[in-house]
């Protein structure tokens, strides 16, 4: 699992044209140019290197992340991944604002909601949140508090579009929340988009649970596993409430940087 955090690359002009491998001459320029733009967004090429290659290598850079066959072609299979509800972290990269796997140095890490979406009651919000730090807390020997005002190690906010971060959000579906690693200022944040449908998974939307889950996954230092299973994996999926939890995967990454749980 790669400790990554979302990087100052996935600020790339979506307007960047990479020229149209050969074997793709099936596909519309509409998907053509989404695709572009998710490769931009989340496996993030060498700008010095636009041509037919570099798009080639970061497609099957994105076939081998999600075991598929590694091909290079720009397939229907792709398309549809893409077209996926998603976290907004990037899935391959080298590049951290902090360096060295940056990971919380306090036993105790504190957080604070500082604004909530419409769609569930703030207690709900704020029951679900504490879950979601559970699920890690067991797990590590970290322990997680609220606090009602100030300035917290991981500030968590619901917004729409543009949000101060240089990170948009895009609307419903798609992108659905990011993240940013341990560390100072945005360092450990997390932020949900306000125009998504949240639940707490008694109706159709997005389960809240299982995004903040996975995006303070994120704010403790983890990257995307390729695991399906993974609550770290990068797309959303409608899984068993009932039965949620974190995989064997997610639970080694964890442990690999803080340890386990001794009480």
């Amino acid at each position: 699992m790669q400790l990554t955090v979302l990087c100052a690359v996935c600020l790339l002009p979506s307007s960047l044209a990479l020229p149209l491998p050969r074997e793709a001459g099936d596909v519309s320029q509409p998907q053509w140019e989404q695709a572009q733009n998710y490769l931009t967004k989340f496996y993030p090429y060498d700008s010095k290197t636009k041509d037919a290659n570099s798009l080639e290598a970061k497609l099957k850079e994105m076939e081998k992340f999600f075991h598929l066959p590694i091909t290079g072609i720009l397939s229907p299979r792709i398309i549809k991944i893409m077209r996926k509800p998603r976290c907004g972290m990037p899935d391959v990269a080298a590049f951290s604002l902090f360096p060295d796997s940056p990971k919380w140095t306090s036993e105790v890490v504190t957080y604070r909601i500082t604004s909530y979406t419409r769609d569930l009651p703030q207690f709900k919000v704020n029951q679900l949140v504490e879950k979601a730090f559970k699920l890690w807390s067991k797990e590590i020997p970290l322990h997680f508090r609220r606090i009602p005002y100030g300035i917290a190690d991981i500030m968590i906010s619901f917004a729409r579009g543009a949000h101060g971060d240089a990170y948009p959000f895009d609307g419903p579906g798609n992108t659905l929340a990011h993240a940013f690693s341990p560390g100072p200022g945005l360092g450990g944040d997390a932020h949900f988009d306000k125009d998504e449908r949240w639940t707490d998974g008694s109706g159709r939307g997005i389960n809240f649970l299982y995004a903040a889950t996975h995006e303070f996954g994120h704010s403790l230092g983890l990257g995307h596993s390729s695991d399906p299973k993974a609550v770290m994996y990068p797309t959303y999926e409608n899984r068993d409430p009932e039965d949620f939890r974190l995989s064997q995967d997610d639970i080694e990454g964890i442990q690999k940087l803080y340890g386990e749980r001794n009480d």
